[in-house]
């Protein structure tokens, strides 16, 4: 009888490990291993050879799945069952929280201050303390209280009659019988409209066509100490008619009636009903709310939605918050001025054709005697005003460059908006070319049809190629509305300070106390303590640079995983068990220690940390190393090393040798001196790039660096792609700011090629991806058996109804929605995830169906397929870039980012290049060990010994020192960089002392 093992915590003894036993998840070969708690505990290994696969999906999903049984069977009934990671028993697991490098929120309005909440903290600053400015003067705004009202009564008109009136309407139009009645059965005698004392009588009526100002006279009275009790009263209730706004006006001193104010100031909105008639003759304005006294503008009382942008108390009215509006792109209209308007001039036309749109400009143009055949620069002003616009003058031009049509739905201008038709009458029937009113404009149709209820989702996708996003006018890209930017705390509103870098911001605190009075410093006393840590946190994560307003969709995967650790720490919970999924992503080797102390101090204040990481400072750093391997796929799932960093050097395992110094890459003998061509670039001012200046020689492995935020993705991936896309492409993509490009003449083909998953769901996998899957399809269609029965390449798609499973629907996963957790996919029970049905499946090349083809290793396949030329090429190329482990039919949400970034560079590399391509990287050694490494070299330089470009942003030292060229950008992240430190080999770099990159590169090159 075999006795079964007993984890020391079953034994009843208080364990200090968490103990996995017989873990086969993926790749793993039944292993046992315990690893101590509250320790920094880092797993490395080379790629695939199973570290996610015990970190994650054993160890957290046991734990997540631990916690769902926790819940009430009610609950539970929502969510289906969690399948239990293939493992015999865990103890010693606490709640696991973890770090992963996919959960960067893609929605416009999530920013780096809302996701880590210090700009929630931020609204309450300013929503408690914040003092208001008037938007119009600048000047500090006041509010009364009711005492002070009656108080300042006095110091103004002593001894003085005066009439306190109540506003009912604020410049709109009415003839208000009903209101007036209302006021004459309340007992009032008297109102004021437009600046005129009246006596109410019945049946009073105004002109319903104008514009009013009516206010109530709720008392007149002389202004003695004897009637103070009675001032008082009438006050009270003057505010309570007028809500918490009054006039006090001078009676004349003959007694008269009539009290017209001698200038109106400041505007008079009907959309600002807060808005008064203002001191006339000695006219003095009140209002509980703040207000200024000068114009008599008044802002409601601040609230913390009233900063807020994804509120509409808060939000910019224009852009909705989104801080950036579409508006119509005059190049994308007019792509070639020397072409006519027969020639496809005005882009949305097209050429000539039989179109309702092109027939209705035909008969304009023959109106206005405009040729269709001469070429646009020869057109006059007036010519094109009438067809772009519908009217000679060209009125709206101006508004088109800021019309807001913000996403993703907008409300811009009604669809049925007037226009100045082109006899310069307004309104116009858009039924006929030249109806009542004349022709409505190619633009404002455009934009009519871009924001129309009725418009299709095809047809605003085409508008939208004749657009482009801008910064919204109205609020400079702030998000905010008018009066939420005019509240100030130390003379700083809530923009200014999310415009602030990270570091900046935490210097700026550090003595806001002096600055404040003694109210504000009671009031916000909490409120910055908890800006301040949380602060503090992002500052110990290496985020300096970062700015509260930055975008999340801009974040990197690593910057997103520090914010999230960095909200964990603040978090200050003990007795966790965090997983973190390469958390030095992005980061420079400068930073490294900040995130090597951010990690111990999560661990020493009472948690476990299990780090996936391949970085060698974090390795050296751990308290328990964990080596897992000893190669990728089904030749790793193995315990090569554990313990001490030291434990497990004295192992000699791969890593070990990589880590000891033993095995290393090598650097060159010589740079190659590339093909004498180059693409220059200057003036480029994106983001921080301060007007640089930089040239990229071809024919090269050009390697840019930098601190973390110091530009790096700003210029290639933002000025650079863009721009070398557009001019291979025709691409619509817009490059960020620069002044002028050189060399593209040299370059036929670009190729950016960054780490954004292959797929988003179980169906996308490396075979589809690659295109190899439908030559595997034709194959297996060719089959004899395949052509008896009748079956086509289509019946092998697990995509067509005809041979997939009808449970799963070829997805060989069902999907069960979670509710309030992640999705959670397990194998279809009729097919057991081979995704086809039986028939199907009947049907084998060499003894092997299509499913179980796609359940081969690359490896693997490239044996099997080694006879069919046009199929092994492509699969051979996945091998030579380091995937021989991963299966064809392997689902792309289970693919690391460095994973996906190799599918789609093996993707690449089975193309036949020009060598004039140029192949743009971001960080992809992202996922990859030492050896891995090795291997992306020699890929990258079969490309470039072909004779294209290989261009590389990168942190790793190991690809830095083989370059044959680098472009150092810094010295510092965000307003401290973006400034061009040095340009030519490695070996020269190391003698530029303010760089950071030279400083590491130096031991390296030793």
């Amino acid at each position: 009888m075999v006795k079964e093992k007993k984890s020391a915590t079953e034994a009843g003894i208080q364990t200090d490990f968490i103990e996995v036993f017989g873990a086969r998840e993926h790749n793993l070969k039944n292993i046992d291993i315990k690893i101590p708690k509250n320790k920094l505990v880092v797993f490395t290994g080379v790629s695939g050879s199973g570290k996610s696969s015990l970190a994650f999906d054993t160890i957290y999903n046991e734990g997540q799945r631990r916690y769902m049984e926790s819940f009430s069977a009610y609950a539970r009934q929502f969510m289906g069952d969690m399948e239990r990671p293939d493992v015999d028993k865990i103890t010693g697991l606490s709640p696991v929280i973890s770090i992963e490098q996919k959960t960067t929120n893609k929605n416009p309005r999530s920013t780096v201050g809302t996701i880590t909440e210090i700009y929630d903290f931020l609204r309450l600053l300013y929503a408690r303390v914040g003092e208001a400015y008037s938007y119009i003067t600048g000047k500090k705004m006041v509010k009364f209280s009711e005492e002070e009202i009656v108080t300042n009564i006095f110091s103004k008109f002593e001894n003085k009659k005066i009439s306190l009136l109540a506003p009912l309407v604020r410049g709109r139009k009415g003839h208000y019988r009903e209101l007036f009645e209302d006021i004459r059965k309340k007992g009032y005698l008297k109102v004021r409209i437009d600046g005129e004392v009246k006596d109410l009588v019945a049946k009073m009526q105004v002109d319903r066509y104008k514009i009013h100002d009516i206010e109530v006279v709720v008392d007149r009275l002389a202004v003695t100490d004897d009637m103070k009790v009675r001032i008082s009263q009438s006050v009270q209730k003057a505010l309570q008619i007028g809500k918490d706004l009054m006039f006090v006006a001078p009676l004349p001193p003959e007694g008269g009636e009539k009290q017209v104010p001698e200038k109106r100031k400041g505007p008079q909105n009907p959309a600002e009903p807060n808005t008064p008639p203002l001191e006339g003759q000695g006219e003095a304005v009140y209002s509980k709310q703040l207000m200024c006294e000068e114009t008599g503008i008044s802002y409601e009382e601040p609230s913390p939605n009233a900063f807020s942008f994804n509120s509409p108390y808060g939000a910019c009215p224009t852009c909705k918050g989104l801080g950036n509006v579409f508006t119509i792109s005059m190049e994308s209209v007019l792509p070639d001025k020397k072409l006519s308007i027969k020639a496809g001039g005005i882009a949305p036309l097209g050429e000539e054709r039989e179109a309702y749109m092109y027939k209705n400009v035909e008969a304009i143009a023959k109106n206005y005697k405009i040729s269709l055949d001469k070429p646009i620069n020869t057109l006059s002003a007036t010519a094109l005003n009438i067809l772009l616009y519908g009217n000679p003058d060209g009125t709206g031009e101006n508004d088109t460059d800021d019309f807001d049509l913000n996403e993703p739905g907008f409300v811009a201008e009604s669809s049925n908006t007037s226009h100045l038709g082109a006899g310069g009458e307004t309104g116009y029937s858009n039924n006929s070319p030249l109806g009542e009113g004349g022709f409505e404009g190619i633009i404002p149709m455009l934009k009519r049809w871009f924001t129309g209820s009725g418009t299709t989702e095809a047809m605003r996708d085409w508008v939208e190629k004749f657009m482009e996003l801008k910064p919204c006018a109205t609020c400079n890209g702030s998000r905010l509305k008018k009066e939420s930017l005019w509240f100030k705390v130390d003379d700083k509103n809530i923009a200014e300070l999310s415009l602030l870098n990270l570091d900046k911001l935490a210097i700026w605190f550090e003595g806001v106390e002096k600055r404040l009075n003694a109210k504000q410093n009671t009031i916000a006393k909490d409120v910055l303590k908890e800006i301040r840590e949380r602060l503090q946190f992002l500052l110990d994560v290496g985020l300096t640079y970062l700015t509260l307003n930055r975008s999340s969709k801009s974040l990197s995967g690593g910057e997103s995983q520090r914010i999230r650790l960095a909200t964990q720490i603040g978090s200050q919970l003990q007795g966790i068990t965090y997983i973190l999924d390469e958390p030095s992503i992005g980061l420079h080797q400068r930073d490294n220690q900040r995130l090597i102390g951010a990690l111990q101090n999560l661990r020493n204040i009472g948690n476990s940390i299990l780090v996936v990481e391949h970085d060698k400072d974090i390795m050296l750093a751990a308290d328990y190393l964990v080596d897992i391997g000893p190669k990728a796929g089904k030749h790793g799932g193995e315990i090569v090393a554990m313990g001490t960093p030291q434990q497990v050097l004295d192992s000699r395992s791969e890593t070990a040798l990589y880590l000891s110094g033993e095995k290393s890459i090598e650097v060159p003998k010589e740079r190659r001196k590339g093909n004498g061509g180059f693409l220059e670039l200057k003036g480029a001012k994106g983001n921080n790039l301060k007007n640089l200046g930089v040239k990229f020689p071809l024919g090269k492995l050009i390697l840019v660096t930098g601190v973390s935020g110091s530009g790096k993705s700003t210029l290639i991936n933002e000025t650079l792609y863009p721009l070398l896309s557009k001019h291979c492409y025709d691409s619509k993509m817009s490059p960020l700011e620069y002044k002028s490009i050189r060399g593209l003449e040299h370059i036929d083909k670009v190729i950016e090629i960054d780490q954004s998953p292959i797929g988003r769901t179980p169906r996308s996998n490396p075979a589809t991806y690659c295109g190899f899957f439908t030559d595997i399809r034709t194959l297996f269609a060719a089959v004899p058996e395949a052509k008896i029965r009748g079956y086509n390449a289509g019946r092998f798609s697990f995509n067509v109804k005809s041979g997939r499973c009808n449970v799963c629907e070829g997805g060989g996963m069902r999907v069960i929605e979670m509710n309030f957790l992640p999705d959670v996919y397990v194998h279809c029970e009729k097919c057991n995830g081979k995704r086809y049905n039986r028939e199907t499946l009947e049907i084998r090349y060499k003894g092997k169906s299509i499913s179980d083809v796609l359940d081969m290793t690359v490896d693997e396949a490239v044996g099997f397929f080694q006879a069919v030329p046009f199929i092994y090429r492509k699969i051979k190329v996945l091998k030579e870039v380091g995937l021989g482990y991963i299966t064809l039919g392997q689902s792309a949400v289970t693919l690391s980012g460095g994973e996906a970034q190799r599918v789609k560079l093996s993707t690449e590399l089975g193309k036949k290049d020009t060598g004039k391509t140029f192949y743009i990287l971001d960080e992809p050694t992202t996922g990859l060990h030492f050896q891995d490494i090795q291997h992306l070299l020699e890929v990258l330089t079969k490309l470039v010994d072909r004779g294209n470009t290989v261009l590389v942003i990168e942190h790793n030292m190991d690809v830095i020192k083989v370059a044959d060229h680098i472009i150092d950008i810094g010295p510092e992240g965000g307003d401290g960089g973006g400034l061009v430190l040095f340009e030519g080999v490695p070996e020269e770099l190391v003698k530029v002392k303010e760089s950071f990159t030279g400083q590491y590169l130096c031991a390296e090159l030793k």
